[in-house]
Order: structure tokens, then sequence, then C-alpha cells
């Protein structure tokens, strides 16, 4: 069925223009009657002549023009003799071409099917047919068909093009047996169908499965669940807890599934203190991974120099500044140990301190590279630092598979070619990609590892940072004296009371940090757009666009991002006969829009005055300053770096005048409102708080409920978060 802004279109495939037999992707020309039309999308052994029932919307692309982008596909071989003509004459068949394919409907007609698959001899009746040529092209075409009915039947299940190449690729001729005797077979990630789907499938299959296959299906599928949530694993005891009440099954039947997943290595089972712990393989072996490295760092550490007090002195009268005794010691730590934690909360002087490390690393000779998990995260450092910093994917040069699976060019096996490396905000960084990290390290690397432990933990699987401080392995230095200039700042100083479980201080007029009471949510939400517009531009000249940036809790509610951005939307840059604007799922752009990209996308190009490149990150906010219409494109100017966006990455983009807390981490800017009422209790716990209250740099501003402001500062109950990296640590 077609989806929102979706349309369903029939036909014959008139020719087919472009194939790539890897990962089924296909061009072709659909005889619509009425119309030719270039369909484009994942449709493997499609071939001219066959009748095609697509559900998609149409785009238009720069070089090739309309074209309408599949979704879905049902297709039907052909009946006519026309049809089979032009497919026969298509090539489809080896040993078949336009000549023969003539000669062979003008003998069998509509029967030539029912002759090619079971009456091959009869082919040889015709002139430059030999019986032994009749056999092959019996069994080509024979084999041929069988794959077309299997994507023809999976089809019928409601299953995607890609989804059915998928499952072929894992299955082969075996495909349609195998999943209609067990459907869940379809949840392995190469196929990637989720759970629900699959259960669907089984309830409209003729015989039902074996409730075994659902039982352990569902288990699975439960520990993938909790990923979501950052754990990395989760309590046996509350696996079966979540199965008897998700599955309705017992919980002996529960634990005796988990005992097979576990013997066939579908799940992995950790002892912590006396209690099982359940993994996905793949999570497990990160966590391994990791902590398989830091404890060779611990045994071989890397080669440690002995730090000059001339260097030191050096670098101080260099710069003007002056170390206090935690900055030495982080220093020295760095230098001669070649391994380090470094964190601290805001105006403790950690910027100083690792320009410090990079300053003595270099005078070293060692070829050294800077990291953080986002764009804007490595463009900061790169500011603060005045050296090049990369995103963590960009140093290990991500790469996509053949079936889009993400990988990296550096790895164990592919080393990179440095001695020492500074990764920042290491909060944010999940298990997996610390993991890949790690094993793309050369052994001997010097590791500076920075963040703040206060901070929200990773969006991903995992608590990298605070598992690494706990387990006490690695020397670990915190900043915790707050430099006296930093002290004036209210910001900075009601960040510390409020990671101290105290009370902010709030109203000095003449200061830099305010907290406006608004007891209904409408009004706040009102109070944040009166702000974001007039109040702070007319009082401090900022812009609207580029120096305020609203920070919700949530994304639902009346002060979430999705209804902030829309009074926003409609109160800074209303529709306009001169502004050009285009809807998807839901969603307006408006020429003008502050837009915010929400998934890293290595392939996509920017130019920059003379400059060009690829790669637009998760979490960089741009404007949009063209709407193409005709072309289906939007153009988005991300700080100079100009940007075109097909249709089919729309769904890569978001307005971005109110952005989440999480979404923020690794950014600053001049000055943040954060709405704060009625927060789902989820999300009212300190450390988002501070967090929110650490992006800004010159003006925070919180308008809502003193009281639920309170019980985020009392709340710090951190959510959460399985994990055995600490536990694998202290073994």
């Amino acid at each position: 069925m077609p989806e929102q802004n979706e349309v369903e279109i029939k036909g014959v495939v008139e020719s087919v223009t472009f194939r790539n037999d890897e990962n089924g992707f296909t061009v072709l020309d659909l005889d619509c009657s009425d119309e030719l039309v270039t369909a484009v999308g994942v449709l493997p052994h499609i071939d001219a002549g066959e009748t095609l029932r697509l559900i998609g919307h149409f785009d238009f692309h720069s070089s090739f023009g309309r074209q309408f982008k599949i979704r879905l596909c049902e297709r039907a071989m052909p009946k006519s003799t026309a049809d089979l003509l032009k497919y026969l004459s298509s090539g489809a068949v080896k040993g078949i071409g336009p000549s023969t394919a003539a000669k062979i409907i003008e003998a069998f007609g509509e029967n030539t099917f029912d002759v090619l698959e079971n009456d091959p001899d009869r082919l040889s009746q015709i002139k430059g047919i030999s019986l032994n040529k009749a056999e092959q092209i019996s069994k080509t075409f024979r084999e041929q068909f069988a794959i077309r009915e299997i994507m023809i039947r999976l089809e019928h299940y409601g299953m995607s093009p890609s989804e059915c190449l998928n499952a072929f690729k894992v299955f082969g001729n075996k495909t349609i047996e195998l999943i209609e005797d067990n459907p869940y077979l379809l949840c392995d990630e190469r196929i990637g169908m989720g759970f629900e789907r699959a259960d669907a499938i089984a309830g409209n299959l003729v015989l039902s499965p074996n409730a075994d296959f659902r039982a352990r299906a569902g288990i699975v599928y439960i520990v993938k669940h909790n990923l979501s949530n950052g754990h990395t694993c989760v309590p046996r005891h509350a696996v079966i807890k979540s199965a008897t009440m998700f599955l309705e099954i017992s919980a002996e039947k529960a634990n005796e599934q988990i005992d097979t997943l576990i013997e066939n290595k579908q799940l992995v089972e950790y002892d912590m203190n006396g209690t099982g712990f359940l993994f996905l393989p793949h999570i497990y072996a990160a966590e391994k991974r990791i902590c398989d490295r830091i404890k060779l760092l611990v045994q071989f550490p890397p080669a440690g120099h002995k730090t000059l007090e001339r260097d030191l002195k050096k670098i101080q009268e260099d710069h003007n500044i002056h170390y206090e005794e935690k900055q030495l010691e982080a220093i020295t730590t760095a230098i001669e140990k070649g391994v380090l934690i470094l964190t601290g909360g805001p105006g403790t002087g950690k910027t100083t301190t690792i320009n410090g490390i990079i300053e003595l690393f270099e005078t070293q000779g060692l070829k050294t590279a800077l990291c953080a998990p986002t764009g804007r995260a490595a463009k900061r450092m790169s500011e603060v630092t005045g050296r090049e910093a990369k995103t963590i994917h960009r140093l290990l040069e991500v790469e996509f598979d053949s079936e889009e699976r993400q990988t990296f060019g550096r790895n164990i096996r592919n080393p990179l070619n440095i001695q020492a490396i500074i990764i920042d905000e290491l909060s944010m960084v999940d298990v997996c990609l610390f993991a890949s990290l790690l094993d793309a390290l050369p052994l001997g690397c010097r590791i500076v590892m920075v963040g703040d432990s206060n901070q929200l933990p990773p969006v991903g699987s995992g608590n990298v940072l605070h598992d690494l401080i706990n387990s006490d392995l690695l020397p670990t230095v915190e900043l915790t004296e707050v430099f006296r200039q930093a002290m004036e700042s209210l910001i900075i100083s009601n960040a510390h009371r409020i990671v101290r479980g105290e009370s902010i201080e709030r109203n000095d007029k003449d200061n830099d940090f305010f907290f406006m009471e608004r007891t209904v949510a409408t009004s706040a939400a009102q109070t944040v757009s009166d702000l974001l517009v007039k109040r702070l531009p007319k009082a401090y000249g900022y812009s609207p666009l580029d120096d305020i940036q609203i920070l919700c809790p949530s994304r639902k509610g009346e002060t979430g991002t999705i209804n902030i951005n829309r009074l926003i939307q409609a109160t800074l840059n209303p529709p306009s006969g001169d502004k050009k604007e285009i809807s998807f799922q839901g969603r307006i752009f408006r020429e003008g829009d502050k837009i915010m990209q929400i998934k890293n996308n290595y392939d996509i190009v920017w130019h920059k005055d003379d400059e060009s490149g690829t790669g637009v990150f998760n979490g960089d906010i741009g404007i949009l300053r063209k709407v193409d219409l005709n072309n289906g494109l939007m153009t988005v100017d991300f700080e100079g770096k100009i940007t075109e966006y097909p249709t089919e990455s729309f769904s890569e983009l978001e307005l971005a005048y109110a952005i989440t807390v999480h979404k923020s981490q690794g950014n600053e800017f001049n000055a943040v409102i954060m709405p704060l009422i009625g927060l789902p209790p989820q999300l009212a716990y300190r450390n988002l708080l501070y967090t929110a209250v650490t992006r800004a740099k010159k003006h925070m501003i919180i308008v809502g409920s003193i009281r639920e402001l309170q019980g985020m500062i009392d709340n710090n109950k951190k959510s959460k978060r399985y994990s055995a990296l600490k536990a694998m640590l202290e073994e």
C-alpha cells in the first residue's frame, strides 16, 4: 500500500538500460500505456516483457531527468505473445537472440514458457536449434525462472525488492522453502527485516511455523532492542521476564530457548558477580576487544619521555599562561607514560592542557592525530588547537561494502600511520566505534582520551569513558580547579553547582545566566520564540540563526523540538511569495530555514569557493539557501560549504531552530535557550541539564518551572546502562 506522497504505477518493462548484478540496482523503461516511465531501484532479475506494479514516488535527477523511485514491486511473468517476444528478445535467456525468439514465439505462441520448461525437445524442431542447444536453453530458463518465482513469491509477502534480493543471496534456491518453514530467518542481519514484520509474515502462512523459531527470534529482538537504550548487554533474568510478556511463553520455555541461542552462538552469556548477562555477539566482541587492548596498554605502555622543565617553562612563556598543579600532572603523565584520561568540567583548563600536550608531542617529533566523534566537535577541536582534527569515522577512512554496511579502511591489518592520538569528547563514543578506533592504532601509539564524565553518555550503546575511569586501570587526571576568570561566569559556576546537586544562582541581570519562570507550556514556548526572534537579537545583537540555539530535552510536547521548530519557522521565516518551499513527509522546508544534518553522509559533495570535497556529518547545521521545485533539489549552506540535496536525501535533514540536548553534544553556541516544563520523567535528570548548560558560551536562558529545574538538579540517578566493560577490565 502506498505511503504518504507515494503513488502506484503499472506497466510492461520496455527495456532495461542499466543493471548492477551485485546489488540489484536497475534502471528500466516501463510502458504504462499512456507514457514511457524511467524507473529506478533495487529490482534484481527483471527483464523486458515482464509486467510490474510499482509503488514509490517521482523524482527529478539533475543529470537524467524525471524518474520513478521504487520502494515496492510486484511482478508477473509475460503472458501475451508480444510480451513473450519482448522478454526472450531481451537476452534474458542465454542462447536466445531476437531472431531465434521470433521463431520460437511463431512456433509455440502462448505455450512458449511451457515448452521451454517442460518439453525442450520440441525446440529442436526450429531451424538452427540442435537437441543439445535446446536442452541448454531449457536448463538456463528453468534456473532463471526459479529465481523469478522466488522473487514473485517473496514480494507477495510484502517484502521490498532489496529484502528479496538479500534473502535470495543468503538462502539461494531454497529461499521459499526455508522462509515458509521459518519466516524468522528474515531477521538475519544480512536481510535486515524486523521481528514484527517477520511475525506478520508468519501469521499469513498456511502452516504456522514451529513456535521455537518465534521464541528464539523474539528473544534476540529483545536483546537487540535494548541496544537503542544504551545497554550493551541485558541480565538474563530480565530477558526472561520480557520474553514471557512479549512472546506469551513460559519462563521455562524462555530459559530453554536462551540456552539454544547461546549454543548456536546467536547470543553470548557473560557472568558478572554471579548474574548472567546476554550480549549480541558483535557487541560482546567490541567490549572484549576494548578490554584486551586496554590491558595490553597497561602491560606494555607506550615508550615515555622525560618531561623537561625547560620545555614546560617555554610553553608557558610563549603563550603567557600558568599551569596549575593538576594541569602539570596531566601533561607530565601524557608525556612520560604515553597514556592518559583527562577529564574535567567547564573552565578547568582542559583546552590549555591539551594544547600543552600537543606541543610537547610535536617537540618530540611525534606524528599526532586529533579526532572527535562528530563533525562540529572536530571543528571546535580544530579551532581551539589550531591544528586539523577529523571525525573518528573520517580518520578511520569509513567505507561501505556491497551490502551498504559500514567498514573502515584503517583497521588492525591496516593501522593508522601515527605515533600519538588525542580523542576529544570521549563521553559521546560508543563501544563499537571505540573498539574500531583502538583496532586501528599501531602498537606503541600514545593515547590521550579527553571528556567530561558528567555529560550525557553516547547515543549508541555503552558508556566507555565512565567505565574506563571507574576501572582504575589507566592514568586518569581530573581537572577540578575552576579558573578565577571562569568563575566570574554564572554559566560555568552554575554548571558546577548542578554537578554538585546545588541550586543554581539566578536572575543576576548583569551576568550571563537567566531563569524565566513560566508555569504553562504554551506560554514557555511563546517566550522561547520571542527570545530567539526579538529579545536576544535586540539586547545583544545576536543573529537568531547563527548565534542562538534552542535546546529541548525532548522532541515531543509543547516545548519539544517538533512544536518549537514549527513555531519559530512560522514567526522567523513565514511563508512568502519570494521564498520557495517544499513539503516532505509532513515537514515543510522553506528557503532561509535553519537546517541540521541528522546522520553522517560521507558521499555527499560540497563546494566552498575554489575548494570541494565530500561529507556532511550528523549535527552539522546550515541554512537552506534554495529550493528547486522543478528538479526536486535543496541547496544548503553549511558555513560556506554549499551542498545540493536530491529528494532521496531529504530524510537526512531536519529544521534546527530547536534541537535536542543529545544532538547538541560536542557543540558550543553563543546563546542557548532551554524550555523546561512538562518534562517526561525519563528525561528529568541532572546530567542532561548539565550538558545543556555547558553548551552555552556567553548566555544561558532557561524558561519554565523552577520546581522541574530543581527536580532535575536533585535527580542524579543517571539512566542505568548495562555494560560489561568495567567488569572485564577488572578481571
